[in-house]
């Protein structure tokens, strides 16, 4: 069972108008645009800082539990297994 031609031309002319379509250029952007988009950073640079701090007393206080049920003191734990040789 043959295609007809004209089938076979139709994905290629698809592709050929996504790919102009792709590479189209947007226009560029305007005063207002661009001083939302950098509100929006500055908001989400200062949201990154916060959930840092936030991760970072977590960790200490995760760290200064570890120490008080520890004692303060970790010891190492000798290895049994030799490693294999190859």
């Amino acid at each position: 069972m043959s295609t007809p031609r004209f089938w076979m031309v139709i994905p290629a002319l698809l592709i050929g108008g996504a790919v102009g379509l792709a590479s189209a250029k947007l226009p560029p952007l305007s005063d207002e645009a661009k001083a939302k988009a950098a509100d929006a950073k500055a908001k989400s640079a200062e949201a990154a800082k916060k959930d840092a701090a936030a991760l970072a007393k977590a960790q200490d206080r995760a760290a200064a539990h570890y120490k008080k049920e520890k004692g303060g003191k970790v010891t190492p734990v000798a290895a049994t297994a030799k490693p294999k040789k190859k």
